[in-house]
Formats: structure tokens, sequence, C-alpha cells
């Protein structure tokens, strides 16, 4: 009697969890505390600018689609509940709702800042960290710390440090930073990803803004699973009254077309531009699971949908001045 045995890596045969995809993603913009003082004043001033954007995005949904095809297009919005803990989900999120349906938006999902830092027992902030593909800098001399202990990363070659030159010698002369990609003239950009402070180490704003990104476009897999996924509410479901028990999405119109898309495009207020080139920066080096990569282009090509083969590029934004 002979027995056939083989052996095989678990992480060959894992399963690549696939996710339903509308063709635009569109953010309604950031929450934040402030926009809750004096009667939501702001919060009604921010929905007001935003409406008069929002008209023109079925347009842009339908860029790329076959003729007379109807585009999926969803919308979200983003609580900042990690550096900043206001109120409660119960107040909060109807809030919001009511702000936007005076503008005539409908808000289908919302989702909270602190479950793109961990969600469960998952760190997605260091998930996407470990994804980042930085190419070491030409002519370096190895005195700056790499990524993985410093916790910045830039898009080119930085300015030398002051490294002590020998005993004897003319001190090295300064040179400017230099943006990859051999540009006429470089816009060089170094983004903090982390601080540690005492207790606990704190996630910059850029990388969670990242993290949204990516679980927006359908693209972050945890060992082939997708991590968030949106928690549709019941009719007569309570919203919970501490933001720890909220889902990290929420669904809160049941006729909603899915939460991730193909493409995203984020409105937003302009003092928020330094943060999305962050963004973009750090994007712009995420190596997304090959797996992943080719079930969603596969995805798009069987509905028509031309997806760039960049990531970032799958991004847009519109920034509404005063």
């Amino acid at each position: 009697m002979s027995v056939d045995v083989r052996f095989q890596e678990a992480a060959a045969v894992r399963r690549t969890e696939s996710v339903a995809y509308s063709h635009l993603s569109v953010e309604l913009g950031h929450v934040y505390a402030e926009d809750f003082g004096d009667d939501c004043r702001e919060l009604r001033r921010k929905f007001e600018r935003i409406a008069d954007w929002a008209q023109v995005v079925p347009a842009l949904a339908r860029r790329g689609l076959r003729p007379h095809r109807q585009p999926r297009i969803s919308t979200c919005f983003l609580v900042d509940d990690y550096f900043h803990r206001f109120a409660t989900p119960r107040e909060v999120i109807p809030q919001v709702q009511r702000a936007a349906a005076e503008q005539g938006l409908v808000l289908d999902y919302v989702a909270r800042e602190s479950s793109f830092a961990r969600h469960d027992d998952v760190e997605l902030a260091r998930l996407v960290v470990d994804t980042l593909v930085v190419e070491p800098p030409r002519h370096t001399n190895g005195s700056r710390p790499p990524l993985s202990e410093s916790g910045w990363l830039s898009n080119g070659k930085r300015s030398p440090g002051h490294a002590g030159a020998p005993a004897m010698t003319l001190p090295m002369p300064w040179s400017p930073p230099l943006q990859s990609g051999d540009p006429q003239h470089s816009i060089f950009v170094d983004v903090e990803l982390w601080s540690d402070e005492p207790e606990r180490r704190v996630w910059a704003c850029a990388l969670l803004a990242s993290v949204w990104q990516m679980t927006r476009l359908g693209v972050l897999r945890h060992r082939g699973q997708t991590v968030t996924q949106p928690y549709r509410l019941s009719a007569d479901e309570p919203l919970p009254t501490d933001w720890d028990q909220l889902p990290a999405i929420v669904q809160l119109n049941p006729s909603a077309a899915p939460f991730c898309g193909y493409r995203t495009v984020t409105l937003m207020d302009t003092r928020y531009l330094p943060v999305e080139l962050a963004v973009r920066t750090i994007l712009g080096q995420v190596a997304v699971s090959p797996a992943v990569a080719r079930q969603v282009a596969k995805r798009a090509v069987g509905e028509g949908v031309e997806l760039p083969e960049e990531l970032v590029d799958r991004l847009s934004y519109v920034f509404i001045g005063e």
C-alpha cells in the first residue's frame, strides 16, 4: 500500500475573497468635532458647498463606461473618532444625515476613522505600512534610519543630513532633495506615518486616510480576506451610544450601491490638500497583492470599465474653498 503525500504552503492555496463594486465611490467629506458647534452651523455650510459639486458626479461616473450604461454610485462620509472623541454615534450620525438631506444629498455609508488604525485583531495601519515598497535613494550613506524605524516616507531623495566628515577634510556640500521620476523641477514630499508616545503608537492622519482609500477601492486584504465589510442596520435597530460599539462601516441606505468602487472621488475643503498629497505619496509606493490586483482588473474588464493600472490614478478629488 502506497500513500501519496504532498505538502503545500497554506498561502499558496489561500482564497482571495472578492467584493462587490460600484463604478464610483463618492466621499462627501470628513466630519470632525468642530463641525458640531453652534447647532451644527459649520456642518450645514460644508454640505451646502459640497452639494453644488455633487451634481457633476454622475457625469464623472459615466466616463469609461459603455454608452447608455447606468453607473453605480455610492456615497460615504468619515467620522473622526481617532484623534477626537465627541458625542455618540446615536447623536452624531442622524445630525449628519439631516444636514446632508437639507441639500438633497443621500449618505449611503458612514465609517469611523479609528477602525482604520485597528479593526478587531488586525492592525490595518501596520498592514498598509508592510506593503510599502521603498526604493533606496542612490548615493546615500545610511545615516538616516529606514522607514521601519523612522516612520518617515518620502517621494524621492532627501537632502543629506549633517553626517560628520573625516578629520582634516572639507564638509560635504549641501545638495537639494530630489523628487523621483526626474521631473524638471522637484516637488519633494516627506511624510510622517506615525509618532510613538509613551503609551501607544499614534498613526498619522495621512496613513489612516490611505487605509480608508484602499478600503474604498476594495484592494485591502488580510490573508486573502476582506477586513471591513459594511454592516447593514435593520429598520428598527438603534445606533450604539459608544463609538467602539459602532461597526467600522455602516450602511445607512438600504438601497445603496456597493460600498467599494473601481474609482473614488473625494469632495473636501481645501485645507485637507496637504494631507491628500501625503496620501498619494503613500499609495504611490503601496504594493497591492497580485491576486487582488488581477481579481479587480478581471472584474473591471468584464464590465467594460477602463481601470488605470496604478492605484493612485484611480483617485480623484474636488477641493472646495470657502
